[in-house]
Formats: structure tokens, sequence, C-alpha cells
């Protein structure tokens, strides 16, 4: 889609730090920008030529001598895509993290050329058509239930994350990996070194040598690698009561992941806007790991219609009042795990929001009891 001159007005759907890199990339190829915002549903007619933030930058990239990878999945996309970035930067190439996370692909331009890790969500496949060879490679972690508010059925969210895959000249999927392959040492001792995690440090790896690492560099890589914030954080610890932040858990799937990651004697802090997932999907996990939950936000009645039988829960409303219960209740030993498996928005503007609440309050209260 070029300017002419018969037709050079653009309209960009929505304001966030997407529609704005997409608008500046539309001005710098000579389009007026139009904004249009606060729709619940846009129909498109098939005369209008309708393109993402997403193919607009990566078009553009690849047309500078950029190279790309991406990363979709239900979960785990934004760590994998920072370990990858920084594996290549820490043994002397240059990456930037991009797309849902980081930067917005059209925010590159004009950037010396690099490695681009370009980070997928279902949302942006939506109105996303690439060329075959746009990414060196390209990963889906993991697909389970998520977004269903949105999309309707897994099947419909399965089919936007395997679109993915055509776009690029190689593809990876979480279903392909064992824990035995080769690249599975190269994670020891790092945040990917466990059962819930390692699939995901595998491809990693894996997208690593696609970059040109050696095994080596991502060793290396892999025993600097740093966390990123609200994903299984410890955030306090006192009288032997373990704190943990996991707000980045926004599905039913990451909850599970999180309960696993815990362990034993967990007292969970859930709730909040759900997506549409099965609340007793995650029951067996409920009833192996945690001693109590504490339901928070708006669909705290549903989850303890859902869990109340199986486990003991308690409806807070509030993440105060969900934290002084916790910290009430807790004993040395336990883990007080915010892992909602919600999105934030009832009562949050972001999950990090939602995080660093969990954190201050915790904190507060654990002075009380020292």
């Amino acid at each position: 889609m070029s300017a002419t001159s018969t037709s050079n007005r653009a309209l960009v759907l929505g304001k966030g730090k997407s529609g704005e890199a997409a608008a500046r990339e539309l001005r710098r190829r000579g389009f007026d920008v139009e904004f249009a915002e606060d729709f619940a549903l846009v129909v498109a007619s098939p005369g209008v030529h309708v393109k993402s933030e997403l193919e607009l930058g990566c078009e553009e990239l690849k047309r500078r001598g950029w190279r790309l990878l991406a990363v979709t999945g239900s979960k785990g996309k934004s760590s994998v895509v920072k370990a990858v970035a920084d594996a290549i930067n820490l043994s002397g190439g240059r990456a930037v993290a991009c797309g849902n996370f980081g930067l917005p692909v059209s925010d590159l331009v004009g950037e010396p050329p690099g490695w681009a890790i370009v980070e997928v969500s279902s949302f942006m496949l939506e109105t996303t058509a690439l060329a075959p060879d746009t990414f060196e490679a390209a990963a889906i972690l993991n697909i389970q239930e998520d977004h269903l508010d949105r999309h309707g059925s897994v099947g419909v969210y399965r089919t936007l994350k395997l679109r993915l895959l055509a776009c690029a000249k190689s593809g990876l999927t979480g279903e392909e990996v064992r824990e035995d392959s080769a690249e599975a040492a190269l994670l020891s001792g790092s945040y990917f070194d466990n059962a819930i995690l390692r699939a995901n440090g595998i491809i990693a790896a894996r997208l690593m040598r696609a970059a040109g690492l050696d095994d080596a560099a991502i060793a290396r890589a892999f025993a600097a690698f740093e966390p990123l914030p609200h994903r299984f954080q410890r955030v306090a610890e006192f009288g032997g009561v373990e704190c943990i932040d996991d707000s980045k858990a926004t599905s039913l799937a990451a909850l599970a992941a999180g309960l696993e990651m815990a362990g034993s004697r967990v007292r969970l802090i859930a709730g909040g806007l759900a997506k549409g997932d099965d609340p007793k999907s995650v029951l067996a996990h409920l009833t192996k790991r945690a001693k109590k939950v504490y339901l928070i936000g708006h669909c705290a009645e549903v989850f303890f219609a859902a869990w109340s039988d199986a486990v003991d829960c308690e409806i807070c409303g509030t993440m105060q009042k969900a934290v002084e219960s916790a910290m009430r209740d807790a004993e040395k030993g336990d883990k007080i795990l915010l892992s909602p498996g919600t999105a934030s928005f009832d009562q949050f503007k972001s999950f990090g929001q939602r995080g660093d609440v969990f954190a201050e309050l915790v904190k507060k209260e654990g002075q009380k009891k020292t």
C-alpha cells in the first residue's frame, strides 16, 4: 500500500503505542493520517485495504536489510523474545525485542539494521498477511485456552496462531520439543531449567541458533538471563513465607503453570477479568498445590462456584483484602502466589500495576509481622 495522487489518506484504528507507530510510518510514506478510537467492532468492506502495524513494519524492515525472528504462543512469549534478543546482544550482535513486547515494529524503521525479535499476538495475526520469507524462523511455543472472549473458540485461536508459520522460512512448535533434546543441557541452572519452562527454553535456543549463535554463546546467554518483572518473581519473604508475583499469568493455563512452579503449600491470589476459559480446567492443579485460594475482581464469584467444592476459597474482592487474609493465614513454609489467571483491567491499568500493588502490600503486611 503506498500513497498515490488520487488517494493518500490512511485511517489508523486505535491510538495505543502500536497505532501511534503505524501513524508515524504512514506519514513517512506520505500519507495523511487520521485516527479513529473507541469502537467495539470495525467492519471493512472488501474494497478497503486493511493492514496491521505489524505487517507495515515488518515489510519495511525487511526492505531495509533487517533479519527477523518471530515468537507466538499462549504463555511465555515475552521471556523467549527477551532471551533471544539478550543472547544476540551478549554475543556482540545487534538485536531488538519488538512487537507485542518492547517497541512497536514500525518504530525500528530508520535505525541501523540488525535482528528484530518479534513477539506476535493472536490479535495481531487477525489482520496480518506477510510474505512466506518474512521471518528467518518463527516459533509457536504452545496453544492453550486464551482470549476466547475475543476469538470465540480454541479452534479459531489455534488457526490464527498457525498463520505465523506460513510467514517464515522455517517453523518451530512446542509440540515438537522433547525434554531430552540436545539443547536442554544448555539451560542448566537458568530460569528455563524446570519442567514448566524447559520446552520454551529449548525453542529459544533453537532460535538463537537460527541467528548464528554457537552452543557456548547460547549457554552463556541462559546463565546470564534475567527474567522479566511479574513472571514468577520473588518479591518478599517474611517469617519463612515466600511471596511470588506472577501477575503476568493472565490465562488459566498460565495460572496452572504458576502453581506447578510453586510446588506445594500455595496460598493463591486469583481472579480479575476472565477471558472465557473454563475455570474447572485447573481443578487438578488447585487440589494438588493450593492450601487456599483468595479471590479478587470481577470473576471472584464465578471462580468460587467452580472451585470451592475442591479447595478452600475466600472471596476477598480487593487485592488489599486478599493480601491481608493470605498473610494472616500463612505459616512458615507457605508460599503466597499472585497468579490471577485473568486480565487485570477490572481493577488495574495493567498486569504490571497489579503486580506492583501486590508487591507493595505484601511488604507492608510483612513488616507488621516482624
